[in-house]
């Protein structure tokens, strides 16, 4: 039954440029190969893509392949290319850390730290060389699965390399006394104390913005401005309605705030439909699975004048920032957007995070500022900037041509008016050597910096024309100029079909429960 659904719905068709015998997934780990057949996936060889072609909606019509010199086009609604692998050795650009590599592999060392290089494309080195760097005091760390040449491959050959390579830790770790006198239980219990997170409070903004505070001790006290956290409900502990467990998707969430004494990081998410919906439901003292902070800080210069300019939302990511250049001695002008008066909050951290706030809103009668060198403009972000530029909307308490540099963070039609608007109506107003970085919102998945290309982004250089990859979740602040903003919304709508039904359901589901109420902890 399943069977003849799949093909009238069209089939799943996996087209491949050689045989199935050549194929990484036969000859690594073919009963893969087996079971996809079984399902009725269909297999089909020497098929070499050439292009996709779109309707009318700019969506995937067909694949055009080409084969002995002839077009073949295949129907096809959703296209998923595999590019290959890479071992993932993102590792060794993180600041701090000092790594060395092997070609596209990390250098191994033996017990002594001296480099050695383990037996390639065998799943049963005769000697298992998983170490990778020896620090001074004597400890070491290790490596292994896809990120080791003698065991990449596919999950099997992943266990096979912590199998081989458990007794090499066990030998080290008895060589070494432990490092604190701590009892296990005082241990466990700091662990879990530090690391754990939690629900502390939740908090409505605004008719569509949560704010969730969480307890997260060992997360807020590495939190550096810009970066972000990925956090999901358990399924244990999540809400049900009949048929249906309220588990949520990993949500990309900005930190606003952190208080490092107490261990608390507020993060603020954007009621649109989907998992998004769940957040406001979450019960102070329920865990939550929290990773990060990651992505790379926000550059934080000293002695500059700044431009932020933040649109809804973007708004919760601009608090830190802009305190933080402020703390490093450089002027802020606070450009805070809205397309509602309902839709501002946090007035009292934005005013701390800029010398000057220029409040906009599209909606009349816009804002009132509360200091005196703030003001106010009824219309969009750009339009408010230009006012504010052109003497509009008062003196300039702070000259918006002495701008070192502009960071927005908003949509990303927002973001791309603004690069645009840098090239035009702003330009006469603005130094011609002026750095423009936009937060990049590109969909996400992993959020575990440059595996899984979800957030796969596309920049353009505007002197040469040349097409590079970036991943947005390893670095968000991109340059403007270089940001192709066509691509980013195909890639944001990519999966609007399953994102309405899922907000459709998810509302569903919650129409069936009381609404909540704001929640802190005891």
């Amino acid at each position: 039954e399943r069977l003849g659904l799949l093909k009238s719905w069209g089939g799943s068709t996996i087209a491949y440029r050689r045989r199935l015998i050549d194929s990484p997934s036969y000859t690594l780990n073919h009963e893969e190969v087996e079971k996809a057949l079984e399902e009725g996936v269909v297999f089909a060889e020497g098929l070499t893509p050439s292009r996709i072609e779109v309707d009318a909606y700019e969506h995937a019509r067909a694949v055009v392949f080409a084969v002995e010199g002839k077009e073949v086009e295949l129907p096809a609604r959703s296209v998923l290319i595999a590019a290959g692998t890479q071992p993932n050795t993102v590792l060794a650009r993180e600041e701090g850390v000092s790594l060395a590599l092997d070609g596209k592999y990390f250098l191994a060392t033996d017990e002594t730290g001296a480099p050695v290089r383990p037996e390639r494309h065998t799943a049963k080195p005769k000697r298992p060389e998983v170490l990778l760097h020896r620090y001074p005091d004597g400890r070491f760390m290790s490596f292994f699965g896809d990120l080791h040449p003698s065991y990449f491959g596919n999950v099997v050959k992943a266990m096979g390399s912590a199998k081989q390579g458990y007794p090499v830790v066990s030998h080290l770790l008895l060589q070494r006394s432990p490092s604190a006198a701590e009892d296990d239980a005082s241990f466990l219990a700091r662990l879990n104390r530090d690391l754990r997170a939690v629900v502390h409070e939740v908090r409505r903004l605004t008719p569509t913005i949560v704010e969730v505070v969480l307890r997260a001790p060992i997360a807020a006290r590495r939190f550096q401005p810009g970066q972000f956290y990925r956090m999901q409900n358990y399924e244990r502990f999540a809400l049900r309605v009949p048929g249906t467990t309220l588990a949520m998707e990993g949500l990309a969430l900005t930190g606003a705030w952190v208080d490092r004494e107490k261990g608390l990081i507020s993060v603020i998410a954007l009621e649109m439909g989907g998992s998004g919906d769940l957040l406001a439901y979450l019960r102070p003292g329920e865990p939550v699975v929290l990773m990060g902070p990651t992505g790379t800080p926000t550059e934080i210069p000293t002695d500059e004048t700044v431009v932020l300019a933040g649109g809804g939302l973007g708004n919760a990511v601009l608090f830190s920032i802009g305190r933080a250049l402020r703390a490093a001695g450089s002027k802020v002008v606070y450009f805070a957007g809205y397309k509602h008066v309902g839709d501002r909050y946090r007035v009292e951290d934005i005013e701390a995070a800029s010398d000057v706030v220029v409040w906009c809103c599209d909606e009349p009668p816009g804002f009132a500022p509360r200091r005196p060198q703030d003001r106010a403009f009824v219309g969009n972000i750009v339009q408010a900037m230009q006012a504010y530029a052109s003497g509009a909307v008062g003196a300039q308490p702070i000259a918006f041509a002495a701008a070192n540099r502009v960071i927005a963070i908003g949509s990303d039609r927002m973001m791309a008016a603004v690069a645009a608007a840098r090239h035009g109506v702003l330009a006469p107003y603005l130094k011609k050597d002026h750095i423009a970085i936009g937060s990049i919102n590109s969909p996400m998945q992993c959020m575990m910096k440059e595996i899984c290309a979800q957030c796969l982004q596309p920049h353009v250089d505007p002197v040469s024309g040349k097409t590079t990859y970036v991943f947005s979740c390893f670095n968000q602040d991109q340059p403007l100029d270089q940001v192709d903003f066509g691509a980013l919304a195909q890639r944001l709508a990519q999966n609007g079909v399953q994102e309405k039904l899922t907000a459709l359901w998810i509302g569903r589901c919650l129409a069936q429960l009381p609404p909540p109420a704001e929640r802190k902890a005891a």
